[in-house]
C-alpha cells in the first residue's frame, strides 16, 4: 500500500482551542502524561509506615525532579514546621553534648536568652561581689577568724614564756627561742650552754612542739572553716542574686524537661565555680596530649548553645533538594581547630547540621546517582532511615583512623521521607543487590516517556510552553507555533499517537525557537522559528551523517539508488552517535549456489553478528524451508552479507529486506535498488514492525538527494509502523509532489512485487526453478562420485 502525504506525519490542529498566542493561556500548575508515577508518588507520600521511602525512576527529562520538588513545595505548605534542635554542654558527660529540640524559632531564641541569662549573671554577680556591703560580710567573718587565731597564738606564746621560751613565726615554720638567765640565746650561743641546761631546753621544746602542734591543726581548722563560711556567704549571695534570673528562663521553658534539667546544671556549675566570675586571671595550663582532641573551653563558653537547625523562617515542612550529597552534607559533622601546629581540637560548638538535620519533619531529594558515588554516605542514609535516628560522626572515628578522643553527640530522632530519583538501571541493580533497598524504598514512581495524544494533553502542553514563556520572560508562541512544537514532541517519540514527556529536550526547542524569533525581532514565536529551531539543532550535530552521505556520493561507499540488480538490495540500519540519532542505506548481496550447507550468516560466522540477528537468518532458513522443501530436499547453499561493515551488527530489523535479496538471487529477478526495505519477517512471511522507521526513511531519502530524485525511489515498512511515521517537512513535501515514495507492507509478498515489479508467484516460480536445478546437480555430482 503506498501511503499519502496525510499520513507521513502528525498534522496538529489546535483549531478547537481558542488562542491566539501562549500569553492567553494559563500556566501549567501540574505535571503532564505521569498519572502512574503521580498516584505511586502521592501514595507513598501518605503512607506513614516505615519504609515507605520513594524511588522516582525513568527516562532523563521527563520532569522527575521538577516535579518532586514543585510537588512537595506545594504539599509542604500546609504541614507544620517542624522542630529547631540545638546542642548544648553535658556537664556530667562532657564528651556526650546533649541534643534538645525546641518548637519552630524558639532555638535562636534559646540561644538569645541563655546569652543574655549569662551576661545579666556576670554582671550582678561582679556588682555584688564587688560591693561594700559583701566586703563588710566577708570582713566579719574575716576578723572573727583572726580574733581567735590571735587568741590560739596568744595562749601559745603566754605557754611557751612558762616553759622560758619565746616564739618566732616565719614562713617556714614555728622556732622556740630559749630563755636562759632573761636572755635569749641565739643558735651561735646554744652550743656553749651547759649540757645539762640543754638537754632541759630541748625536753621543754618538745612538750612545746606537741602543743604547738594542737594549736596548728586549731588554726587549719579555722582556716578551713573561714573558707567554706566565706564560700557560703558566696553561695548564698550567688543563688539570691541569680535566683529571679533562673526562674524567668525556668518559666519561660517549663514545658521543656531537658531544657529544665540543662538550667539545673547551668546553675549549679555557675555556683560551684564562682571564681570564674570573680575576673580571676584563667589559667593558661596546656591540656595532656590523650585529651588534646578535646578543645579548651574558654571560661564561658560551656554555656553557650549551638543552634544546628533554626526553622524560623520556615513556612510549612522543609523540603530540602541535596545536590551534592557527600557523607557530611547528609549527617553533618565536627569541625576541628588546629592548635599548636598539629593538634585538633573541638567542643560541641564545632557541630555542624547536614541535609538530614534540615530535611528532619519534611522531605528529602537526592539524585541516586549522585548518592552511590559516595557510598559511606548510601550506608549512613540507610542506617538513619533503619534506626529513625541520625548520628554525627565523622569518618575518621567510624574507621578508626585516629586514636584521639572524639564527640558523641546525642543522636536525634528522625522523621522525614526520602525520595531517591534515578533511572530504571540502577533500581533494578539496588533492587537486586542490595538487601535494605526492597525494605527501605517500597514505592517505585515510574515515569514514562511518552503519553496519549488528546485534548486533555493538548492543551496541558499549551500550557507547558505558556509556563516556559513566563518563567524564561521569552516570547509567546502563536499558535501554528505551538502546533509545530507539539508536532516535534511526537516526532521525538516517533509516534503519531504518542505525546514525548521528554520535556528537557521539547524546552531546549522552546528556547532555541525564543532566540531565533529574538533576533529577527519578532514579537512572538511563530511557526519558521520553531521549525529552524529544529533544523538547526539537527544541523549541529549532523556532521557525522554528512560525512557518511558525502562518502556514498563519492562512491566510497556502495549504495546504488537506480537500476535493476538480482540478489542486491538496500536494508536501512540506525546510527547513534550520543546527541544525534540518523538512518542510513546498508547494502545486502545475496549469492545462491548448489550444495548442503544452507543460509550462511557471513557476519556470524566472523563474529560480528548478535544473537538477534542471528535469529532473523535462522527464521529466514525456516521461510525458505517451508516454502520450497515441501516436496523436494534443498541443495542450496546461500550467503548473506551487509557490505562494507566492519563493526558488528544486531537486530532483526533487516530480516525483510535479506529474505527480498534471497528470493532475487534465487529466481534471478532483480530488485529495483532505489527501494530500501526495512522491517522483520516471521517464519510465516508475515511482516513485524521496527524501530526508527522514521529516522531510516529520511536517511534514505537523503542519500537519494544527493544522487538524483527520479521520481521512482522510496522506501518499504511495515504497516504497524505507519503510526510511527513523523517526517520532516522536506520528505512530505516530495512524497507530495510524486518523487518519493513510501509503501507500507503486511507480507513478504508485496515487497517483493514493489521490488521486483513481477508476481510473486513468477519470483517463487522461478526460484523453485533453480532450486530443482540445483538439486539434479548435486544428484549428478553425488552419482559420479558413486560411479
Amino acid at each position: 500500500m503506498k501511503l499519502t502525504p496525510e499520513k507521513l506525519k502528525k498534522n496538529v490542529d489546535l483549531s478547537s482551542f481558542e488562542f491566539r498566542t501562549t500569553n492567553e493561556i494559563e500556566p501549567l500548575t501540574t505535571i503532564i502524561g505521569q498519572e502512574r508515577a503521580k498516584r505511586a508518588f502521592e501514595f507513598g507520600l501518605s503512607v506513614t509506615t516505615k519504609g515507605y521511602n520513594i524511588y522516582m525512576c525513568g527516562p532523563t527529562g521527563t520532569g522527575k525532579t521538577s516535579f518532586a520538588e514543585n510537588y512537595l513545595k506545594e504539599i509542604a505548605k500546609n504541614k507544620p514546621a517542624p522542630d529547631d534542635w540545638v546542642y548544648v554542654y553535658n556537664f556530667v558527660n562532657p564528651d556526650s553534648p546533649i541534643a534538645i529540640s525546641l518548637p519552630k524559632g524558639m532555638g535562636k531564641v534559646f540561644k538569645k536568652d541563655m546569652a543574655d541569662f549569662l551576661e545579666f549573671v556576670i554582671n550582678d554577680l561582679k556588682k555584688v561581689f564587688n560591693s561594700e556591703e559583701y566586703e563588710n560580710d566577708k570582713n566579719n567573718i574575716y576578723n572573727e577568724y583572726q580574733e581567735k587565731r590571735t587568741q590560739l597564738l596568744d595562749n601559745l606564746a603566754e605557754e611557751a614564756r612558762k616553759y622560758d621560751f619565746e616564739i618566732k613565726y616565719t614562713p617556714s615554720g614555728v622556732y622556740f627561742i630559749p630563755i636562759v638567765n632573761g636572755k635569749a640565746i641565739s643558735e651561735e650561743e646554744y652550743p656553749e650552754l651547759e649540757k645539762p641546761i640543754r638537754d632541759e631546753i630541748e625536753r621543754k621544746v618538745k612538750k612545746l612542739q606537741l602543743e604547738t602542734q594542737e594549736v596548728l591543726k586549731k588554726i587549719k581548722i579555722l582556716e578551713k572553716e573561714l573558707k567554706e563560711r566565706i564560700k557560703e556567704l558566696q553561695k548564698r549571695i550567688a543563688v539570691f542574686t541569680i535566683s529571679h534570673y533562673v526562674y524567668e528562663i525556668r518559666s519561660k521553658y517549663k514545658d521543656n524537661k531537658k531544657i529544665l534539667d540543662y538550667i539545673d546544671n547551668v546553675t549549679d556549675d555557675i555556683i560551684d565555680n564562682l571564681d570564674e566570675f570573680l575576673d580571676k586571671e584563667e589559667e593558661d595550663t596546656p591540656l595532656p596530649l590523650q585529651f588534646a582532641s578535646y578543645k579548651k573551653m574558654s571560661r564561658f563558653d560551656r554555656y553557650k548553645v549551638n543552634v544546628i537547625v533554626d526553622n524560623s523562617e520556615l513556612e510549612g515542612a522543609p523540603v530540602v533538594y541535596e545536590i551534592n550529597p557527600t557523607y557530611y552534607n547528609l549527617i553533618g559533622k565536627i569541625e576541628y581547630d588546629n592548635e599548636m601546629g598539629n593538634i585538633l581540637v573541638t567542643d560541641y560548638t564545632k557541630i555542624k547540621a547536614g541535609a538530614i538535620h534540615r530535611a528532619n519533619g519534611g522531605y528529602l531529594i537526592l539524585q541516586a546517582k549522585d548518592l552511590l558515588s559516595y557510598p559511606q554516605a548510601w550506608e549512613a542514609l540507610k542506617r538513619v532511615l533503619k534506626t529513625g535516628q541520625i548520628y554525627i560522626e565523622n569518618l575518621k572515628d567510624i574507621y578508626g583512623l585516629f586514636i584521639t578522643p572524639s564527640l558523641k553527640p546525642e543522636p536525634i530522632p528522625v522523621d522525614l521521607k526520602v525520595i531517591l530519583i534515578g533511572s530504571e538501571y540502577i533500581y533494578n541493580i539496588l533492587y537486586t543487590y542490595d538487601e535494605d533497598f526492597k525494605k527501605l524504598f517500597k514505592i517505585k514512581a515510574d515515569f514514562d516517556s511518552e503519553m496519549d495524544y488528546n485534548q486533555d494533553n493538548l492543551y496541558k502542553m499549551i500550557q507547558f510552553i505558556s509556563s516556559f514563556c513566563k518563567k524564561e520572560n521569552a516570547l509567546p508562541f502563536c499558535k501554528d507555533a505551538v502546533e509545530k512544537v507539539i508536532e516535534y514532541s511526537c516526532r521525538l517519540v516517533e509516534n503519531q499517537e504518542k505525546l514525548s514527556t521528554r520535556f528537557n529536550e521539547i524546552v531546549e526547542i522552546l528556547a532555541e525557537a525564543n532566540t531565533w524569533a529574538e533576533l529577527e525581532e519578532s514579537s512572538m514565536v511563530k511557526k519558521e522559528h520553531v521549525s529552524r529551531a529544529i533544523c538547526e539543532k539537527e544541523y549541529r550535530s549532523a556532521k557525522y551523517e554528512e560525512k557518511i552521505n558525502q562518502m556514498i556520493e563519492e562512491g566510497t561507499i556502495l549504495v546504488d539508488v537506480d537500476g535493476y540488480k538480482p540478489g542486491q538490495i538496500n536494508a536501512l540500519a540506525i546510527l547513534d552517535v550520543g546527541d544525534y540519532v540518523f538512518g542510513k542505506p546498508s547494502l545486502i548481496t545475496v549469492t545462491t549456489s548448489s550444495g548442503r550447507s544452507g543460509i550462511i550468516n557471513i557476519e556470524r560466522e566472523v563474529q560480528m553478528s548478535g544473537k538477534t540477528h542471528s535469529k532473523g537468518i535462522l527464521i529466514i532458513s525456516g521461510y525458505i524451508s517451508q516454502l520450497f522443501a515441501q516436496d523436494m530436499p534443498l541443495a542450496l547453499n546461500a550467503t548473506i552479507c551487509f557490505e562494507q561493515l566492519y563493526s558488528g551488527i544486531e537486530g532483526d530489523s533487516a530480516s525483510a529486506a535479506e529474505l527480498c535479496a534471497l528470493l532475487s538471487a534465487l529466481s534471478d529477478v532483480p530488485i529495483y535498488q532505489g527501494i530500501a526495505i526495512t522491517g522483520s519477517v516471521n517464519q510465516k512471511g508475515v511482516i513485524q514492525p521496527v524501530g526508527g522507521v522514521t529516522k531510516k526513511i529520511e536517511g534514505f531519502y537523503y542519500v537519494c538527494k544527493k544522487k538524483g530524485l527520479n521520481g521512482k525511489q522510496g522506501v518499504i515498512i511495515p504497516h504497524q509502523n505507519i503510526k510511527n511515521l513523523v517526517l520532516c517537512d522536506e520528505v512530505v513535501e516530495e512524497v507530495k509532489k510524486g518523487n518519493f515514495h513510501i509503501w507500507a507492507i503486511k507480507t513478504i509478498d508485496e515487497a517483493i512485487e514493489i521490488l521486483t515489479g513481477k508476481k510473486f508467484e513468477e519470483v517463487v516460480l522461478l526460484a523453485r526453478q533453480k532450486l530443482k536445478k540445483y538439486l539434479d546437480n548435486l544428484v549428478r555430482f553425488n552419482d559420479k562420485k558413486d560411479e
